[in-house]
């Protein structure tokens, strides 16, 4: 903050939102958790939440909202931009996808997911990276080794529901959660597309070279493909969204560690018609995700006119200061730390009123 914004800070003191243009390793630094001043963390009393003491930092974030955009030239391009067609539907969403055949058997069978690590739940792969040379195409065995997050369903139906959508003919789960159905599927008709599952960068699988979304694994969809929907099939939709949210992990990446800001995903989402996008820096928390995005999009509901990096600032706001995880009357830890609120990130014309390029 002291070498970054400090030094222009007359040019943005009365701005209640910052425009970034971020580039190289700054790409990946979310600018609304650094600290304003310099703080000496007061250790949380006896008894106090775990990381509960992070509510005392003066993050950037209690000052501004911020947007993030590619470049200069593209900020004035989604300004110039007309409005999408107003007989647009709310909403499309996609979730809780099946990467196996026994996953898919199991969630039928009302089977409880079984989770094999203690503590949080995080959106990305859960593999590690091995030797072998990548080939052309995914190992589907690879693919079924992800984990259900079965919490999707109800992040994709409570926001479904908070914008007034079909739950039938909009939200997409289970087996109908896959490739060929993203393809089919009316997207161009919605203002908001939502997808909510693993992201995944190039190498997370074997033979996988390019960022991507997993889907319903073939083998439980009944389908062709790959379950995975990947930067070369998204630059292949047609979107008219005002938000396309990609509520995983690693969706601000492309080529992994040290990738240009806005690429690999979000860049495919903005060729192919979006003007505003949701992404992620890093593996996020998969029930601090969930609150996340269905708050969002409860405050933009409540409050017609606020501005999009406006809503994800005061839901960010009301992580940090908020209860937290809670589970049996009792609160595991809080949401204060960083890890959980600052990865998303704002992408595109966010209603932003001061533009700072770095």
């Amino acid at each position: 903050y002291a070498t970054l914004l400090a030094p222009v800070e007359p040019g943005w003191r009365n701005a209640k939102s910052l425009i970034v243009v971020p580039h190289g390793g700054l790409g990946q630094l979310p600018l609304a958790l650094l600290p304003t001043q310099e703080v000496r963390l007061t250790p949380a009393r006896e008894g106090s939440a775990l990381f509960s003491e992070y509510k005392q930092v003066p993050w950037l974030l209690r000052k501004v909202s911020i947007a993030q955009v590619p470049s200069v030239a593209a900020f004035a391009i989604l300004r110039a931009l007309p409005p999408g067609d107003t007989a647009r539907q709310a909403f499309i969403g996609f979730g809780d996808p099946y990467f196996s055949a026994a996953q898919a058997a199991d969630a039928e069978r009302g089977q409880p997911v079984q989770v094999a690590q203690v503590g949080p739940t995080r959106r990305g792969a859960p593999l590690a990276r091995r030797a072998a040379p990548r080939t052309m195409s995914v190992d589907s065995a690879e693919l079924a080794m992800l984990p259900r997050l079965p919490e999707t369903a109800e992040e994709i139906k409570a926001v479904a529901a908070v914008l007034g959508a079909n739950p039938v003919r909009d939200v997409y789960l289970g087996r109908r959660a896959n490739e060929a159905e993203v393809k089919r599927a009316p997207l161009h008709e919605r203002k908001v597309v939502m997808f909510a599952t693993h992201g995944l960068v190039p190498g997370e699988l074997n033979g996988l070279t390019q960022p991507a979304l997993a889907l319903t694994a073939p083998q439980a969809a009944g389908g062709k493909g790959d379950g995975l929907l990947t930067m070369e099939d998204i630059l292949g939709l047609r979107l008219d969204a005002d938000w396309v949210v990609l509520s995983a992990c690693n969706t601000a990446a492309g080529e992994g560690a040290g990738a240009e800001a806005v690429s690999g995903l979000g860049r495919a989402f903005f060729y192919a018609g979006a003007r505003s996008l949701l992404v992620s820096n890093w593996p996020v928390e998969t029930t601090s995700a969930r609150d996340l995005t269905i708050d969002l999009f409860r405050r933009e509901a409540r409050t017609p006119g606020l501005s999009r990096a406006e809503a994800l600032r005061q839901t960010m706001l009301a992580l940090i200061d908020g209860d937290g995880r809670v589970e049996g009357g009792k609160t595991l830890f809080s949401y204060a730390h960083p890890l959980f609120w600052a990865p998303f990130a704002l992408i595109g014309d966010g209603g932003a009123s001061v533009a700072i390029s770095q």
